[in-house]
């Protein structure tokens, strides 16, 4: 009897915790719990009976907002907060159920990329008590979650009054475009990501190329320095004067000429620009490109081997990335500091409307195979350094006509290949070697991988060359369009809007 009368007592116990736990529990939660407490005492009022505006923003847009809040107020305090996991509504909701599963905590953070090798620690997760205009403001910071469905990260902005938030919602979204972590950066698009079909940014080192590395015809190069930053430098003056500042540039001509080498040297030197590069199938991503190079201006737009998009309509081309191109091209407004950078091998198979309709292309520079004198100073570029004389330079650039930068490349380091393989120090005879194989007909694929024009042969002298606009340049890499040059160094991706 005492046993059972024992058991019965342990019961009544047990049942009288669960009634006293329960107890505590909906007073918590009758009183909001510890996050509705925080903010009715920051803000002095119900915090439920406040203005709440939320923001979705895309992901890569809270660093962003970050920078921007931080911006606002220095000073401010943060909390960190737990949201059930899986949770996709806002604030409000959470109030209004007296902050059922939502407690308080350490903050959350997470790495994310600035540019080439840098990262900033940005709250995930987390409340910002702050004062705006001497009125109090709370603001709660969450992260993406892709694995639960959220796929944008939010901004929930809480004031007492109306016209306040107002206002500082609009101070931070002005904010997150002067301080934009893209700013001046040189970023290229991939896929991945949260979205394949918007792409993704990989922030890229700016090019370091030197004029001298760029062999040009007297007056070329200061004709695109002129037309791609020059505008820049005397904006105010070209606007004082009614003229725009959108400009259009098209290089064309062969492949391995020097066409991406010279739009490296031009995004060199543009320092402080925003540079968008866009190649292959990241050249989907035009639309969004122009949208974000007209927030960030000034900026430049680079759309390498545009033909795979700009075809010639009557040539079966013409696809909706052409549309949207002409779009980009003819919407952005004549004061937007844009230059739209185009590089193609084809320009027979662009379309009409692009090349010659006025106001879309205002510069177009052909950049042909270099003549003799253009290849005899290609080849020094290449073998400075090497003891090679100039005769056998000269020599070199008579034979070789037709012939590109990727092959010059070529010919001095299978010179020192040969030179290697007989344990000889390099010598002209080397070289002569090295040009007498490659100019071999059984060396004609690779001439032609290598961008060369059919005519070099071992007999050929000297030939006249063009007397066009031709373009040569020294580079650690040949002019492909194919090759990623975002890819080579340090690259980070993030998503974007």
């Amino acid at each position: 009897m005492d046993d059972m009368g024992d058991d019965d007592l342990d019961d009544d116990l047990a049942r009288e915790l669960v009634r006293l736990l329960r107890h505590v529990a909906e007073r918590k939660q009758e009183s909001g719990g510890e996050l509705v407490a925080l903010l009715d005492e920051h803000l002095g009022r119900t915090a439920a009976d406040c203005t709440i505006v939320t923001d979705r923003i895309q992901p890569w847009r809270l660093v962003d907002a970050d920078v921007a809040l931080g911006a606002l107020d220095e000073e401010a305090g943060l909390v960190g907060v737990t949201v059930p996991r899986g949770y996709d509504g806002d604030l409000r909701g959470l109030l209004r159920g007296r902050g059922s599963g939502v407690g308080l905590g350490p903050v959350d953070y997470s790495s994310v990329p600035v540019g080439p090798g840098r990262e900033r620690r940005v709250m995930s997760s987390g409340v910002r008590l702050m004062t705006y205009d001497r009125s109090p403001v709370v603001v709660l910071q969450r992260a993406a979650d892709p694995d639960w469905g959220r796929r944008t990260a939010t901004m929930e902005i809480i004031g007492a009054d109306a016209a306040v938030v107002d206002a500082f919602r609009a101070d931070v979204r002005r904010l997150m475009v002067e301080r934009s972590v893209l700013r001046g950066q040189v970023i290229s698009f991939s896929g991945g990501g949260f979205d394949e079909e918007l792409g993704g940014i990989v922030f890229a080192e700016r090019p370091a190329v030197h004029a001298d590395e760029v062999i040009l015809p007297d007056g070329v190069l200061a004709r695109l320095r002129r037309h791609v930053s020059g505008v820049a430098e005397h904006r105010e003056r070209l606007l004082a004067a009614g003229q725009h500042l959108k400009r259009g540039i098209l290089l064309h001509g062969p492949p391995g000429t020097g066409k991406t080498h010279t739009v490296r040297h031009l995004v060199g030197r543009a320092d402080g620009v925003t540079v968008l590069l866009l190649s292959g199938s990241s050249m989907r991503s035009v639309r969004e490109a122009s949208r974000l190079a007209r927030a960030l201006e000034p900026s430049m737009i680079v759309l390498e081997d545009c033909d795979l998009i700009a075809e010639d309509r009557g040539m079966g081309g013409g696809g909706e990335l052409l549309f949207e191109l002409l779009e980009a091209l003819d919407g952005m407004d004549g004061d937007a500091d844009v230059a739209f950078v185009l590089t193609t091998n084809r320009p027979d198979l662009l379309e009409r409307a692009l090349t010659r309709r006025p106001g879309r292309i205002d510069l177009a520079i052909e950049v042909p195979l270099p003549d003799e004198a253009a290849r005899a100073r290609l080849f020094g570029l290449y073998a400075a350094g090497l003891g090679l004389s100039d005769g056998v330079l000269a020599e070199a650039a008579a034979r070789a006509e037709g012939v590109t930068a990727s092959f010059a490349k070529e010919l001095v380091r299978r010179a020192v290949l040969l030179a290697a393989v007989a344990g000889e120090d390099l010598a002209d005879a080397h070289l002569t070697a090295a040009l007498d194989e490659l100019l071999d007909d059984r060396e004609a694929l690779t001439r032609s991988l290598l961008g060369s024009g059919a005519r070099a042969t071992v007999d050929q002298g000297p030939g006249a060359g063009s007397d066009g606009g031709w373009l040569a340049y020294a580079d650690d890499h040949a002019d492909d369009l194919d090759d990623d040059e975002g890819e080579s160094g340090s690259s980070w991706t993030m998503r974007w809007d």
